[in-house]
C-alpha cells in the first residue's frame, strides 16, 4: 500500500485540488471494505453454522461465481486481469527507472528510452527466479530504501514550511485531468490480488479485518500527509514524479534510492505474473511445458514485453492512470462486490447490498471515465 506509486500523489492533487484529499480517503475506506468483501467470498457456512474456508484464490471465487456459465471463464477473466495489472507494474518500474536515470545523469547524451533499455539489462537475471526466497530478500531492501526516500522529501518539506500556502489548491478543476487523478489515486492501494493468500497464511486469520483496518488507515494517513506536504511546498510546478521538484543536491541522491527501489520492486510483479501464466499451462498433460526450459522461455518473453511497453508508453501518470482505471478498478471494486453479491444475496441484508451496488456503480463510473481520458491523454502526448 506503501509503494513508489505514493511519489505520483502530489501530481494528483494538483489536478484534483481539494477534492484529491477526500478521494485518498474515501478510496482507502472503499479498497477497506473491498478486501473485506473478497475474502468473505472465500467462506461458506456449514450445517452448523460455521465459516468454513472453501476457496483459495480470487480465481477460485471467480470460478464459483461463474460455473453455471462455464466452470472455468470466471478464473480466466481474473487471471487475465491480473497478468495485466501486474505487467503494467513492472512497465512502470522501467518507465521510472529510464526517468531516473535520465536526471541522474542529465549530461550524458542519452534519450529517456534508451536509460530504460539499460535498466532493463540489469533486470536480465529475474529471468532466473524460481521461488519467492529471492524476491522477498529483495522486497525487505526495498522497503528499508523506500523509507529513506519518504523520510529525506518530507524533511525537505517540512524546512519549506514558511512557503506553503493552501491559495496552491485549486478551486475549479480540469473534469478530464480529475479522472486521471482518480486512476492515480486507485492504483496506489490496489492489494485485492495479493490478499486471498495472505489470509490464508495469517497464523490467526481472525484478526484479518482487523489488520486490513489498521493498515489501511495507515496508509491512508501517510498518503495525505506525504501528498499534502509536498503539494504544498511546491504547488502548480509539483511534478509527475514529485522527487524531481528536490534541489540538485538533494535530487541526486533520492534519484539514486528511488532507481534501487524500482529495480528492487520489479521481480514481485513480475515472478507473480509469470508464475500465474505458467500454473494455467501446465495444467493439461503436456509435460513439454513443464520443463525448466519452458519456463524461462516464458520469464524471458513477459521481460521483453515489459521493455517495448516501456518504450513505447514512457509517461508515468498518464500510464498509471489508465492501468488503475482499466485493471485496478476491475480487481478493486467491480469484482470483489460482484461476486460478494452473486455468493451471498440470500444472506445479506439491504444496507450490505445498498452498498455493494453502489460501489460496483461507483467503481464502473470511475473506471469508464479514467479509461477514456487516459487514452486521451496518451494520444495527445502522441500527436
Amino acid at each position: 500500500l506503501q509503494g513508489i506509486f505514493v511519489l505520483g500523489l502530489p501530481y494528483a492533487l494538483l489536478h484534483s485540488g481539494y477534492s484529491g484529499l477526500f478521494l485518498i480517503i474515501l478510496a482507502a475506506a472503499l479498497c477497506c471494505y473491498t478486501g473485506k468483501i473478497l475474502i468473505a467470498c472465500l467462506y461458506e457456512e456449514n450445517e452448523d453454522g460455521q465459516l468454513i474456508r472453501v476457496r483459495d484464490t480470487y480465481e477460485d471465487i471467480a470460478n464459483a461465481c461463474c460455473k453455471k456459465l462455464s466452470p472455468k471463464l470466471g478464473g480466466i477473466v481474473v487471471n487475465v486481469t491480473q497478468v495485466m495489472e501486474l505487467i503494467m507494474t513492472c512497465v512502470l518500474y522501467l518507465v521510472v527507472s529510464g526517468n531516473l536515470l535520465l536526471h541522474i545523469f542529465p549530461y550524458v547524451p542519452v534519450t529517456e528510452k534508451t536509460w530504460s533499455a539499460i535498466a532493463f539489462v540489469t533486470l536480465l537475471p529475474c529471468i532466473f527466479i524460481k521461488t519467492l526466497k529471492i524476491v522477498s530478500k529483495l522486497s525487505q531492501l526495498c522497503s528499508l530504501v523506500h523509507f529513506i526516500i519518504i523520510l529525506v522529501v518530507m524533511t525537505y518539506c517540512l524546512t519549506q514550511i514558511h512557503q506553503w500556502s493552501w491559495a496552491k489548491f485549486r478551486l475549479s478543476i480540469e473534469f478530464e485531468d480529475f479522472l486521471v487523478s482518480v486512476g492515480v489515486i486507485i492504483f496506489s492501494y490496489t492489494s485485492q490480488i495479493f490478499l486471498p493468500t495472505l489470509e490464508g497464511n495469517m497464523k490467526n486469520p481472525g484478526e484479518f479485518r482487523c489488520m486490513l483496518n489498521w493498515t489501511h488507515f495507515f496508509a491512508c494517513v501517510l498518503k495525505t500527509t506525504f501528498a499534502l506536504t509536498a503539494f504544498l511546498t511546491w504547488g502548480e510546478q509539483a511534478k509527475e514524479i514529485i522527487t524531481d521538484n528536490l534541489p540538485s543536491f538533494l535530487q541526486t541522491l533520492v534519484n539514486l534510492c528511488l532507481l534501487t527501489k524500482a529495480l528492487l520492486s520489479y521481480p514481485l510483479p513480475f515472478f507473480a505474473a509469470t508464475e500465474i501464466v505458467c500454473a494455467c499451462i501446465t495444467r493439461g498433460n503436456h509435460s513439454n511445458y513443464r520443463s525448466p526450459l519452458f519456463a524461462v522461455g516464458v520469464r524471458g518473453s513477459f521481460l521483453l514485453l515489459t521493455l517495448l511497453m516501456a518504450m513505447f508508453i514512457p509517461h508515468f501518470a498518464l500510464l498509471m492512470g489508465l492501468t488503475g482505471s482499466v485493471t485496478g478498478a476491475a480487481m478493486t471494486f467491480l469484482l470483489p462486490s460482484l461476486f460478494h453479491l452473486k455468493l451471498k444475496w440470500k444472506k445479506l441484508s439491504f444496507l450490505e447490498k445498498y452498498t455493494d451496488i453502489s460501489v460496483f456503480i461507483l467503481g464502473f463510473l470511475c473506471s469508464l471515465g479514467g479509461i477514456f481520458c487516459s487514452i486521451k491523454g496518451l494520444l495527445e502526448v502522441f500527436r
